[in-house]
């Protein structure tokens, strides 16, 4: 029972995080872009550092930004906070169901460090909150003056806490909390600097006095923050649910290279609003580092080639992976290694039912999955989770071996189709 409730908690929390980070990173975005594209006209009231006209809906908006504010507090001030408080704590909750709870599974690699549940859990929230105190540090450092050489320290510091990660928890643990690092970054720096610092400047307002401009300095700079760093931390939300991404041994290094990539297309679209140029080369440079992760994801180190008496070539997959005579020890691993929880009834404690569905008990099954297998066990390291069964890599090349057998498909389609019999 607590089973079939605490899938159905995950799904509910999930849902509200993923809600509350749209309204999160689209005010972040529309914010800077509006920032970004205010215009200096004559007639503008004293203050008033530059406005922009806009149309949605039917309508239009005259929006203005006091340099440090009005004279006057209006009565009805909008605020925006509950949307990076409200992302931040349902991810928090969902980091908990998920990973905390279900460590052995999805956070703990006894191969890399066989740690206690509890001992996992206290390293993640210990990463999590250093990764806000370090990040502070910088930028309340004589880096804070310097935003390109504060964001290379940043950068430094969140691959190199994505290696450590990569040491102690499994591919998807690492990734995942590197991004909940970066997003625990994002949300204190909401809740300890930006809203207090305008807090701050209402209070004195209310108050007759004239607010310090350093304070609006302080919280436009991490807000400009936050919105280079939303791309890659959606980036490694995202990275569990595919395998090539984090089950790898250079995922700390494609963490690394997506945060350039995030870097770059804010960076295209910040100077659009601003100037109205259009910097190009920074799509070109990050599909060039975006076809270096997609190398990186896929250099496994224990990669062997399949004996040419095995290769059935034929136009069908199915019929090649099923004649191979390699399939006999690609079975015995699946079965040992995998069928207790890809199985119609699984036995592995608080799995009810196949993950994703994918059954792996009969050779019919598997033949039918070998895509899958390939991604999760061949090509990336995410199958078993945290390598819970122990697979070894020698394993991991039998199931490569197998696979191999359907390469032939891509000569059979240049040339009449050929069989090989198996001796």
């Amino acid at each position: 029972m607590w089973t079939y409730f605490s899938e159905w908690l995950q799904f509910a929390v999930r849902w509200v995080h993923v809600i509350t980070a749209i309204a999160w990173i689209g005010s972040s975005f529309y914010f800077i872009a509006l920032d970004l594209g205010l215009r200096k006209r004559r007639d503008l009231a004293e203050g008033v550092a530059g406005e922009a006209w806009q149309v949605h809906g039917g309508g239009f908006y005259n929006m203005q930004k006091y340099l440090i504010a009005p004279a006057e507090m209006p009565e009805d001030l909008t605020w925006f906070k509950w949307e990076s408080y409200a992302t931040w704590l349902s991810g928090a909750a969902l980091l908990f169901l998920v990973y905390y709870l279900g460590a052995e599974l999805y956070l703990i690699d006894p191969q890399k460090a066989d740690l206690p549940l509890w001992g996992a859990s206290l390293i993640g929230i210990g990463g999590l909150a250093l990764g806000w105190l370090v990040y502070d540090g910088l930028c309340k450092s004589p880096l804070k003056n310097d935003d390109t050489w504060l964001f290379v320290a940043l950068l430094v510091y969140i691959v190199a806490s994505a290696f450590l990660f990569d040491q102690v928890f499994s591919g998807r643990g690492a990734m995942l909390h590197t991004g909940a690092m970066i997003a625990t970054i994002m949300t204190a720096n909401v809740f300890f600097i930006i809203i207090p610092n305008q807090t701050i400047v209402v209070d004195d307002l209310k108050a007759g006095r004239t607010p310090d401009p350093a304070l609006g300095k302080a919280a436009k700079q991490r807000s400009l923050h936050n919105n280079y760093l939303t791309l890659p931390v959606l980036f490694l939300m995202l990275s569990n649910h595919y395998p090539l991404a984090f089950a790898t041994e250079w995922n700390w290094v494609i963490a690394g290279l997506v945060l350039l990539i995030g870097a770059l297309v804010r960076h295209y679209f910040n100077t659009e609003h601003a100037t109205g140029k259009q910097l190009w080369w920074c799509w070109a440079g990050a599909g060039l580092l975006f076809a270096i992760v997609i190398t990186l994801s896929g250099v496994p180190g224990w990669r062997t080639s399949a004996p040419e008496e095995a290769r059935i070539f034929t136009k069908d997959p199915q019929v090649a992976l099923a004649a191979s005579p390699l399939l006999n020890e690609a079975e015995a691993v699946i079965l040992s290694r995998c069928s207790m929880c890809h199985a119609r009834e699984p036995l592995w404690p608080g799995i009810a039912h196949a993950p994703k569905n994918v059954i792996l008990e009969t050779r019919d099954d598997i033949v039918h999955w070998a895509p899958q297998i390939e991604r999760q066990a061949v090509r990336s390291l995410a199958m078993p989770p945290g390598n819970i069964t122990g697979m070894e890599p020698e394993e991991r090349a039998v199931l490569q071996r197998w696979l191999e057998a359907g390469e032939g498909i891509r000569l059979a389609t240049a040339s009449p189709p050929l069989k090989v019999v198996p001796r």
